[in-house]
């Protein structure tokens, strides 16, 4: 498949699988992935896992994220875990701002803006997400929240932070539930939110941006979500759980 930018695919693991059981599919996927050079391919799983699946992907195609990580560099923060904690498990991309953080976490807009800036700060690449509710797209304001989101979220960033970006498309109303936006919903969305960064920054810019999409994502929906010309990739929940679901996206995706 022909695109402008490089589609990055990445596994949220979410609260999910031991040390052990991380290995598992992490050398299963080492092994079905080995050849693919067209896409970036990301792992993020918890933070417990984070030292060990890092030494088994070491010489691989595959990168490492982390699920969260602070807006504070270091202090009395209990519990939290600071970016520069992240880079010493070669941790390059960090996901921010993820619907189920903001729904049970609470975590702001402008939470998600200092977070992202301090990723930066560690050279780590955010994949910010944003997207809207049922009742939200019912109400017709999905254009309305995505604005806010994004203005809010990515407040602060310059243009070359921007490029190394990524915004991951999540309906809230798809994560988890077997829905997934059709692919022209996915598309009509994408599109606004790169309409937007070009009116945020400018159009080479906006260009440049990576725009994932996340909600229901399977080797069956891959491909025709991914031909789309705004989606960039796609940021996979249950799926990545499982070495032949998330190879057999990667595989389709191409």
């Amino acid at each position: 498949m022909d695109k402008e930018r490089k589609l990055i695919i990445a596994g949220n693991w979410k609260m999910n699988k031991t040390v052990a059981e991380a290995l598992d599919l992490v050398n299963g996927l080492k092994r079905e992935l080995s050849n693919v050079k067209e896409v970036d391919i990301v792992v993020c799983p918890p933070f417990t896992a984070l030292s060990e699946v890092s030494k088994a992907i070491l010489d691989s195609n595959i990168r490492l994220g982390a699920q969260n990580m602070s807006e504070h560099n270091v202090g009395a923060f209990t519990g939290e875990i600071a970016a520069v904690m992240l880079k010493e498990f070669s941790v390059r991309y960090v996901i921010l701002g993820h619907s189920e953080r903001r729904q049970y976490q609470k975590e702001s807009d402008d939470l998600i803006a200092r977070k992202a800036l301090a990723a930066h700060a560690a050279s780590l690449k955010p994949i910010i997400c944003v997207g809207e509710t049922l009742q939200e797209r019912e109400a017709g304001l999905t254009e309305k929240v995505l604005e806010t989101q994004v203005r809010g979220s990515l407040a602060g960033l310059s243009r070359d932070q921007m490029v190394e970006t990524i915004i991951a498309y999540e309906p809230v109303w798809a994560i988890g539930t077997g829905k997934t936006a059709t692919t022209e919903q996915a598309q009509q969305a994408h599109a606004f939110i790169r309409s937007l960064l070009a009116r945020l920054y400018d159009e080479a810019t906006a260009r440049k941006v990576r725009i994932q999409y996340g909600g229901s994502v399977k080797p069956s929906n891959a491909r025709e979500l991914m031909s789309q010309p705004d989606v960039d990739g796609a940021l996979v929940g249950g799926a990545s759980l499982e070495v032949r679901s998330f190879s057999d996206i990667v595989k389709n995706s191409i």
